[in-house]
């Protein structure tokens, strides 16, 4: 049974199928945390490994893909459609920093839970950011 929730940002779906330790993270705790990722936050990951990533670093757009088909088993996908409700509010809140990121809030503000993140636009909109660097404080805790 999962007592904590947490929302991913796309950099962070990113990590967890181009690195190790964000992986392991999401596979350690999986079953005592519940991920969730916004739809349009798994497209845009999606979009920027296979589109930008492989080519970039000669990746294999397979190994890439199993990869990513295996996080987001562990994912929850939140559909866009159910975000409307909270768009405007998280618009508000993001729109000083980088409106575009408004999906990744309206995701944290419909489930009442932090985000877990790299990019600094979300520090001062209201919602609990945690880094990989300090994110197993909040995964380990009871």
């Amino acid at each position: 049974m999962h007592h904590k929730r947490l929302v991913i940002d796309a950099n962070i779906l990113i990590r967890a199928v181009l690195g190790n330790r964000v992986r392991n993270l999401l596979e350690t705790y999986c079953e005592n945390v519940a991920f969730y990722v916004a739809e349009a936050n798994a497209d845009e990951a999606k979009f920027y490994l296979f589109n930008v990533l492989a080519t970039k670093h000669n990746l294999s757009s397979g190994l890439c893909g199993s990869i990513f088909d295996s996080v987001l088993n562990i994912v929850q996908v939140i559909p866009d459609h159910m975000l409307s409700e909270m768009e405007i509010k998280a618009k508000a809140r993001i729109k000083a920093r980088d409106i575009n990121d408004w999906p990744v809030v309206a995701t944290a503000l419909l489930l009442e839970c932090p985000i877990w993140t790299e990019d600094q636009d979300f520090f001062g909109s209201g919602v609990a950011t945690w880094t990989t660097t300090t994110v197993e404080l909040y995964l380990a805790e009871s």
